[in-house]
């Protein structure tokens, strides 16, 4: 691993503080330049205007399966190994001669004229790096095939002064191909479950907190020791395997799961406190409680904090609208009729993808679902079966066909993978070992970061392929292999970012925004 690597600088996330009632209160507080929100809009858009070229997408959907999805249990099956290779399931023909798909996916499998499948993702990080969770986040998030100097797995995960942090793809996105001017929402924005799922490699790191996007909790909190899925199909990986055992209210459940089955979206929440809207926005009023705050501090600490909240604040000007009902907040699925929102999928990622889908008509220009649960070291072949792979198939499904029809999908570009694969060998984490519920581990695969699939759709990329191939096990690639940089740049390429663009970070120096090529076989 290099140490005098050119691309990263720090970034601690206390600069980032959540939206609360102090930062609202600097709503309104331009016009102390004299200057209006469509002003603002305006030289927002003038700030940073990197080289262009003639983009093929308008914006992309990165849908991330948090955990790592096997690539036997999705896309690249392997039918004719060994049992403890090939697994337990069986696979299901594709409209490609001799491809196929795991035998629970077959709605994704009938629309693979749709999509093209990379099989050949992998990490080129050191392998402390590219077999653990938050390292490959991380290196997934930031399109990056190094850690930053000096940190560990375990570290990633935690603030660190004088980190060289690289900014991931949104923050990218947002400060190379920002939204029209007259869009009212920020140029990324991250759903439906963000605060219960955290991960490193989120933030706008070199770029600054400008270029931060915008993480909103719309599922309701989920109590699920370990949990997982799409709710209300959603499980733990510790559920038991006993029927009699099964989580709810039974006496014998193992834990009373009856409070966290409602899977319906909420509008976002601003974090007002006690201020309402109106009050927000009064401009008059707010300008006279932020003199008041900006007298309060010392000079010392002024600038910095005010220019983050500054930020925070243009933000929440952008998204006043999303805590209102109606026709005009992307945020409202009450505005869907009943077929569209049955063809998605009422539960927790099928309206992550509809939700998707409105904030691109908005003029978004990337959207990311996290879908939680593909850790599956444990009951793997139980929860793909009967919770995982059928939520995908069917959200996946809606959501794609929906994109065709209203001749959206030509110009979104969408995005699916995990942060790497999983072992080509079956077996427990520890033999013998219980789980949570005081059961004995069945077997699973483990974290793998040679080799993983991508799943790629829209944005005017060449759809019907499978690009790469892997060895007979799954294990590693025998054909051309690709990185998360080489995904980044060909995010980019199709946004129309041109590939010799910079960015300056705080101190003026000049970095180069693409690290990889474009995956040439989907351009």
């Amino acid at each position: 691993m290099s140490h005098h690597s050119p691309h990263r600088l720090g970034c601690c996330q206390a600069d980032h503080p959540a939206l609360g009632r102090r930062e609202l209160l600097q709503v309104g507080s331009l016009s102390l330049l004299g200057t209006g929100l469509a002003d603002l809009l305006r030289l927002e858009a003038q700030a940073a205007e990197p080289i262009r070229t003639p983009a093929k997408a308008k914006s992309v959907v990165f849908i991330y399966q948090s955990g790592g999805p096997s690539q036997h249990e999705t896309f690249d099956p392997k039918p004719e190994a060994p049992d403890m290779i090939r697994g337990e399931y069986g696979v299901t023909q594709t409209k490609l001669a001799g491809i196929n798909f795991c035998e629970y996916l077959p709605k994704l499998a009938a629309r693979n004229d749709k999509f093209s499948i990379v099989r050949t993702m992998h990490h080129l990080a050191h392998p402390q790096f590219r077999n653990e969770h938050l390292s490959c986040m991380y290196l997934l998030h930031t399109g990056s095939t190094e850690m930053p100097a000096g940190d560990t797995n375990a570290s990633i995960a935690q603030p660190r002064e004088g980190r060289i942090e690289w900014p991931s793809i949104g923050s990218m996105i947002a400060f190379a191909a920002p939204p029209e001017p007259h869009v009212g929402l920020p140029a990324g924005i991250e759903l439906p479950r963000v605060n219960q799922m955290t991960y490193p490699g989120r933030g706008a790191g070199l770029l600054g907190p400008k270029f931060e996007r915008w993480k909103v909790d719309l599922a309701p909190v989920c109590k699920s020791p370990d949990a997982a899925g799409s709710c209300p199909n959603c499980f733990s990986h510790d559920d038991p395997i006993d029927p009699a055992r099964a989580a709810g209210k039974d006496p014998k459940a193992w834990w009373d799961n009856s409070s966290c089955r409602d899977a319906s979206f909420r509008l976002p929440d601003l974090g007002v406190g006690g201020v309402s809207l109106p009050q927000i926005e009064n401009r008059t009023e707010l300008l006279a409680r932020f003199d008041q705050l900006r007298r309060s501090l010392d000079n010392a600490d002024r600038v910095g904090r005010l220019e983050a909240w500054d930020e925070y604040r243009k933000q929440a000007m952008k998204l006043l609208v999303t805590s209102r009902p109606g026709k005009q907040n992307p945020f409202d699925l009450t505005q869907e009729p009943d077929n569209i929102r049955d063809q998605y999928g009422r539960e927790e990622w099928g309206q992550g993808f509809l939700v998707a889908r409105r904030l691109i008509e908005a003029g978004v220009r990337m959207v990311q679902i996290n879908l939680r649960g593909w850790d599956t070291h444990q009951n793997a072949f139980r929860d793909l079966k009967g919770k995982l792979l059928p939520s995908i198939d069917h959200c996946l499904s809606g959501f794609l066909d929906d994109l065709a029809a209203r001749g959206l999908l030509d110009e979104t570009l969408v995005v699916m993978c995990g942060e790497m694969g999983r072992t080509p060998r079956i077996s427990p984490i520890t033999v013998g070992g219980k789980n949570a519920s005081g059961e004995v581990f069945t077997p699973g695969r483990h974290h793998w970061g040679d080799v993983f699939p991508c799943f790629v759709a829209g944005g005017g990329i060449r759809t019907g392929q499978v690009i790469g191939q892997t060895d007979a096990h799954a294990g590693l690639p025998i054909s051309d292999a690709f990185t998360p940089s080489d995904l980044a740049a060909t995010i980019f390429h199709l946004l129309g970012i041109d590939s010799h663009a910079e960015f300056q970070d705080s101190r003026g120096r000049p970095y180069r925004i693409f690290q990889g090529e474009p995956i040439r076989p989907l351009l």
